[in-house]
């Protein structure tokens, strides 16, 4: 893949309070798209709050494109239900790539992103220095459904041929 900034690990570690979709539970699972790229979770049965705790990793091109998060429930004899989506930037992510953090020590706060009405953040998020590594924990609030939220945790991997450097 020429102009590859990096890789984006995608640890998607929970759902919380998600919408009943069966007769008092759901099947959930998660698509992510970014672009062309699209990466999906195992199916969690009957859990409206699911572990997933599952990696997915996306080619990072374009950091301008927004990461679509969509979260459905499995079903057999129809298509499956969605149980709400939110959406992402990676912006600040990649702004804090460019700092240099050498002399952090371990959990250092590099940059923190607020609640808006553009995002569809549940809670601030912070980026923090960790074990090397720069990683964002954060909660999305599901759009388009009564109720429900994702854990995940962004991390950065560089690629040392790629153009991020």
């Amino acid at each position: 893949m020429e102009n590859m900034l990096g890789l984006l690990r995608i640890h998607i570690q929970r759902g919380v309070n998600l919408a009943v979709r069966d007769m008092r539970s759901s099947d959930p699972y998660v698509i992510i798209k970014m672009g062309k790229q699209k990466l999906k979770t195992r199916v969690v049965k009957k859990s409206v709050n699911p572990e997933w705790n599952e990696q997915l990793t996306l080619s990072i091109v374009d950091p301008n494109l927004p990461i679509l998060v969509s979260v459905y429930d499995k079903d057999t004899f129809s298509f499956d239900d969605k149980m709400g989506d939110a959406q992402f930037e990676i912006g600040p992510l990649i702004k804090a790539m460019k700092m240099n953090f050498q002399d952090l020590q371990d959990g250092a706060i590099i940059s923190k992103v607020q609640v808006n009405k553009q995002n569809c953040l549940a809670e601030e998020t912070c980026i923090i220095y960790s074990k090397g590594k720069l990683v964002q924990n954060m909660v999305l609030r599901l759009r388009n459904v009564e109720c429900g939220e994702v854990e995940l945790q962004l991390q950065w991997i560089d690629i040392p041929s790629s153009k991020g450097h």
